[in-house]
Order: C-alpha cells, then sequence, then structure tokens
C-alpha cells in the first residue's frame, strides 16, 4: 500500500514536471526574454558603474559585484513567473481535470513547483555560464557547485510563492500585477546591485527581511567568495523560506476551487 502510493505520488511530480519542462522548451521567445535581461543589465549597467563609481578605497568598480544579484535576479523571475501555469491550466480547462484526477493536489503543486524550479535554474546557469566567458573569475569548482544549490534551493521558495499567489488570481492580468509588484521591490531592496553594508537604518529592515537578499548574499559568497551576511544565516534562511513558500503553494493549490 505504501509503496504503491509512494509509486503514485512519483508518477503525479514526474508528470507535471515534464509537462512544466516542455511547455518551457516550446516558449523560446520566454526564455530569451528572460535571459536577455540580466545579461544586459551585467553588460551595460556594469560598464556604466565601472566608468562612473569607485569603490571607497578609490579603485573602479568591480563589475563581477553584480553576477550573483542577477543571477539571483534571473531565478526569482523565472520561478515566480512559473505560477502563470497555473492561471493557463485555469483558462483552458485542464486544472479541472487535475483537481478531480484521483491524485494529491499537493504532489501536483510539487510537480509543478520542481519543474518551475528546473527551468530557474537553467537561466541562472545560463548567466553563470555567459558571466564566465566575459571574464568574470569565481573563486572555485566547488563554490559554483554550491551556487548552484543556492540556486535550487532559492527557486523552490520562489516558485511556492508563485504557486500561491497564481492559485487565488484568476486572470493573467491580475498575476502580472501582482508579479511585477512582488519582484522589483524584492530585487531592488536585495544588494543585488549595491552593496548592504552602509545602508540607512529604516532601509536595513527592509533588506535584511527580504529572503532574496541571503539568497543572493549566498551567491556571492561561493561564486566571489565574500558576503556581507554569514553563510549559515543565508544558508539557514533560504532553507526556512523555501519549505514554508513550498508548504504554503501546496496549501493553497489544494484549496483551489474550479467553477
Amino acid at each position: 500500500m505504501v509503496k504503491a502510493t509512494l509509486n503514485r505520488a512519483f508518477q503525479t511530480v514526474y508528470t507535471m514536471w515534464l509537462r512544466e519542462m516542455l511547455r518551457f522548451w516550446r516558449s523560446k521567445s520566454r526564455i530569451i526574454g528572460s535571459i536577455a535581461t540580466p545579461i544586459f543589465f551585467l553588460i551595460f549597467l556594469g560598464a556604466g558603474f565601472s566608468s562612473s563609481f569607485q569603490t571607497e578605497s578609490g579603485s573602479p568598480f568591480d563589475v563581477s559585484y553584480l553576477a550573483p544579484g542577477l543571477i539571483g535576479m534571473a531565478v526569482l523571475f523565472s520561478s515566480m513567473m512559473g505560477g502563470v501555469s497555473i492561471i493557463w491550466d485555469r483558462e483552458f480547462g485542464f486544472l479541472k481535470e487535475i483537481l478531480i484526477a484521483p491524485v494529491s493536489r499537493f504532489y501536483v503543486a510539487l510537480g509543478k513547483a520542481v519543474g518551475g524550479v528546473t527551468t530557474a535554474m537553467i537561466q541562472g546557469l545560463l548567466i553563470l555560464i555567459i558571466a564566465w566567458l566575459i571574464g568574470i573569475k569565481y573563486i572555485s569548482i566547488i563554490g559554483v557547485i554550491a551556487a548552484i544549490g543556492v540556486m535550487f534551493v532559492s527557486g523552490i521558495g520562489f516558485i511556492g510563492l508563485g504557486i500561491a499567489v497564481a492559485s487565488k488570481i484568476d486572470s493573467h492580468e491580475g498575476f502580472q500585477m501582482v508579479m511585477s509588484f512582488l519582484t522589483m521591490p524584492l530585487v531592488l531592496l536585495s544588494g543585488a546591485f549595491f552593496p548592504i553594508s552602509k545602508l540607512p537604518a529604516w532601509m536595513n529592515v527592509l533588506v535584511y527581511s527580504n529572503p532574496l537578499t541571503y539568497g543572493v548574499e549566498a551567491l556571492r559568497y561561493f561564486l566571489l567568495g565574500k558576503s556581507v551576511i554569514p553563510i549559515s544565516l543565508s544558508i539557514a534562511v533560504i532553507i526556512v523560506f523555501a519549505f514554508a513558500m513550498i508548504g504554503l503553494g501546496g496549501k493553497t493549490f489544494e484549496n483551489t476551487k474550479v467553477t
């Protein structure tokens, strides 16, 4: 009985993961668009910062500082937007078929989450590679592998949040508006573009309450060997956030009603 239940759960997760991957592969514009923005920031914003700003020691701005933040931004955008598949499935009637199937809704949500985070990691890895190709140096192979793990855990958290939001919204327009409202403050208050060590007190509260901050700082530690936040704290926060959001996303999806 237990074996049959586990096998059904695995098949459910795998089927939903495969469906998300096929949808991602067929949407070439989505792939190009999600990669183009971080690359644009890395090349053009990095060049602008290098020519306009200096560090406290008087040395030029190091464009490698932007790479972890842009990888985190790509993972955030892709993960959060993964929830839009629920909106599509609701509009085309596929969601109703899923919800009446004799499988746990939680495993359906988990399969969507794994599919969403896989696409997010693909995009994060592409930016990781492109940043290396344009001259950004990483401290070690082990650090790169650890950074991939950070991408996965962070992606799980944000895809869970995306699923929770999408489960409560009926239209693409409403989902896009909520995502814009959430993602831009998360990125701007994460330290992706500026150091968080000397911020005003009121901004510190927002920055250190932002889960993306800890993901970006963990990426910066593993890729570049420096971080303002202790790595143990960053890892702990993103793990707790991932478990909390995947639980929230699963619970919200279980309570979804389709008319």
